[in-house]
């Protein structure tokens, strides 16, 4: 090996070029690792937390998702079900596994064990599909493997008894024989088979921890809706607090929105306002789909301690502390939050009026 490294010509040795690819980011920061390479560096902790995000993913095809685990768990790591009878109905099962290589034959023996022998037990109909899923990814001869089910299933049959007979259950030896074996028999090993990291990666992209997992930034936000020309019952609250604002510069009560028909300017206001609460709004669907959840609260929260001091200082009327309160909200730098490079001024003040609808701001104080 000495002699190879002493006779080779470093001047031949030409790093591949990144000229076309480089960017400021890349100088700062370097030329990012894909994501199906970034899976296999997860520590332990990481992976659990992967995979815990990546299974909320699996909500839309199923009724309910569980995650199980650890001892006891009869060889269910994450369970899909189709209705709300579990177990007992169609349901595929996701088994996770963590590795320092790519997953092998020999490291499945027991979990097929674990399926046909509590299935055999009645503890639930076996799965409809179940899926190997593997941190340093599926090895290429356990893959074609589950690709030839006859074959896999006399390779089961083979390893019973040196992987499964003692490993299934720490409280008694599970022979191959007799009714098990009928079940093992008439056991349809087609269900068995992998998910790749580039399906995890897909799935996991449709969940709101994606962006704050891997990075490369948020989706495109869509734009707002209009308000409705009748407002509707979840606006209730802020309309009353804004509509109180108004009457206490005007000097006069304002039942409804109708009432602001003789004060053009106000109406404008009015209008205007409800249009940053749909900004608002819009933004907060925007992060259910986008962020972990809790993080649209936290702006939420950033944002009111960012105006409750001049919310509430002094004022001469409900009016001027709106407005003194949502220029306060515009002026606010939001940096912190996951949301915040598709934040704007409006949901700024939006968010205002969302906490006037939890009244956690007040226009106008009872003390006045």
């Amino acid at each position: 090996m000495r002699g190879l490294i002493e006779d080779c010509d470093l001047s031949e040795i030409k790093p591949k070029p990144l000229a076309s690819v480089a960017s400021a980011e890349h100088v700062s920061s370097g030329v990012p690792i894909p994501k199906a390479m970034r899976i296999r560096t997860f520590s332990p902790d990481d992976w659990e937390d992967f995979i815990e995000e990546w299974s909320t993913s699996l909500s839309g095809a199923y009724v309910k998702v569980r995650r199980f685990g650890g001892s006891g768990d009869l060889g269910v790591d994450i369970a899909g079900f189709t209705s709300e009878n579990g177990f007992q109905d169609v349901w595929d099962n996701y088994q996770c596994k963590r590795y320092d290589h790519p997953l092998r034959p020999s490291d499945i023996w027991v979990e097929l064990g674990k399926i046909i022998y509590y299935s055999f037990k009645n503890e639930y109909l076996p799965p409809r599909r179940h899926f190997f899923v593997a941190s340093q990814g599926i090895g290429t001869s356990l893959e074609k493997l589950l690709n030839k089910p006859d074959t896999l299933k006399a390779k089961t049959r083979e390893n019973w008894e040196k992987h499964c007979e003692k490993e299934i259950t720490s409280t008694a030896e599970i022979p191959l024989t007799g009714a098990l074996e009928d079940h093992f028999d008439a056991f349809d090993f087609r269900i068995f088979t992998s998910k790749s990291h580039v399906e995890l990666i897909e799935g996991h992209s449709t969940t709101g921890y994606h962006a704050v997992r891997f990075g490369g930034g948020l989706p495109p936000r869509p734009h707002p809706n209009k308000p409705p020309t009748t407002p509707e019952e979840t606006e209730s609250r802020y309309i009353r607090q804004l509509l109180d604002a108004y009457g206490d510069q005007l000097g006069t009560a304002m039942c409804d929105p109708v009432a602001l028909e003789a004060h053009a300017p106000i109406k404008r206001d009015f209008l205007r306002q409800r249009e940053r609460f749909y900004h608002a709004e819009s933004l907060r669907n925007f992060a259910r789909d986008t962020v972990p959840e809790g993080t649209y609260a936290a702006l939420q929260d950033e944002v009111w301690h960012g105006v409750i001091d001049i919310c509430e200082s002094h004022h001469q009327d409900g009016f001027e502390r709106m407005r003194t309160t949502l220029t306060q909200a515009a002026a606010l730098s939001l940096t912190a939050n996951p949301l915040s490079s598709v934040t704007k001024k409006q949901d700024c003040q939006g968010i205002c009026h969302q906490l006037a609808n939890d009244d956690r701001l007040t226009w106008v104080p009872d003390n006045g």
